[in-house]
């Protein structure tokens, strides 16, 4: 949990669609309205490159799913969006009055890979935190519209549980905000407190940068047992030369080539839509009601 929110934070300060670069190198933001390369693409549509470990890989599957998620794209629209963004999912209920029901939420998790890529949302309604998962391509879910596009801090916002209600309150009916053209995905760097103790989980430990510092102060006695414990031995220590494990790097992550090649797939089908479909979403102006007494 730790690093994978570490790393991934690293990748949102570096803008919309960093460039491939190898190592801890940084990049510069590109406009929205650029089409990306095909290895861009791992960071719109993650879901499409497959898990690295190498007794789940099976490239006849993948294939199969990168297909059938083609198809479902060419259904329904599923923008551009990361965590941090506001969204409003509308999916098939047979309970609900009109057989639809909407939820609108922050984005707080996206995970999973190929068919079985997820995201959730979060909103406080009445006074209540609900989380709802849904998973990306259930063909149950009718539309996903964007109405915030923006970034966070951290590429995991579990944290917002144990927050104050007011930072994961929207209301149902909020407006579409519309990027102007030629602009980058904002990034918002809103930090947020933590309420008092008892957390649902060790927050402390997550390396977290959208959460004030002194909320997660240790308490004298946390602090003993922190400095126990490392020196007891009991939390595993790196050798000085992990670092340079080219090989491990290599298992934890999908090669460049394998990338471009799986991406230019998806390029091919759905590139011209992808990019179309997005310059219409950007030329729509955003008209504010006006009070008429």
């Amino acid at each position: 949990g730790e690093l994978w929110c570490s790393t991934q934070a690293d990748i949102l300060e570096q803008g919309a669609f960093p460039e491939v670069t190898t190592g801890n190198q940084s990049s510069k933001p590109t406009s929205l309205e650029r089409k990306p390369s095909p290895a861009e693409y791992r960071f719109i549509l993650p879901e499409f490159l497959p898990d690295p470990k190498v007794e789940w890989r099976n490239k006849i599957r993948e294939k199969l799913e990168r297909a059938d998620m083609l198809k479902r794209r060419k259904i329904i629209d599923i923008p551009e969006f990361y965590v941090g963004s506001i969204l409003a999912v509308t999916v098939s209920d047979p309970h609900a009055p009109g057989k639809m029901s909407r939820f609108l939420g922050l984005c707080t998790e996206r995970g999973g890979c190929g068919l079985r890529a997820y995201f959730v949302l979060r909103n406080v309604i009445d006074g209540q935190g609900v989380e709802v998962m849904y998973e990306m391509y259930n063909p149950t879910i009718q539309s996903v519209e964007v109405i915030r596009l923006e970034k966070r801090l951290d590429e995991n916002l579990r944290y917002l549980r144990d927050c104050p209600s007011e930072f994961s309150t929207f209301p149902q009916d909020m407006e579409h905000e519309i990027l102007p053209p030629g602009s980058t995905v904002p990034l918002n760097t809103l930090k947020v407190p933590l309420t008092a103790r008892t957390w649902s989980q060790k927050w402390q430990y997550w390396n977290l940068k959208g959460v004030e510092p002194h909320t997660m102060q240790l308490e004298y006695w946390q602090k003993k047992k922190y400095i126990k414990t490392q020196l007891s031995g009991n939390v595993p220590k790196l050798a000085p030369w992990h670092k340079y494990e080219l090989m491990e790097e290599y298992r934890s992550s999908i090669p460049e080539e394998e990338q471009v090649e799986m991406y230019s797939e998806v390029l091919t089908e759905l590139g011209d839509r992808l990019m179309k479909e997005g310059r219409t979403r950007r030329r729509r102006t955003l008209v504010r009601p006006r009070k008429t007494a």
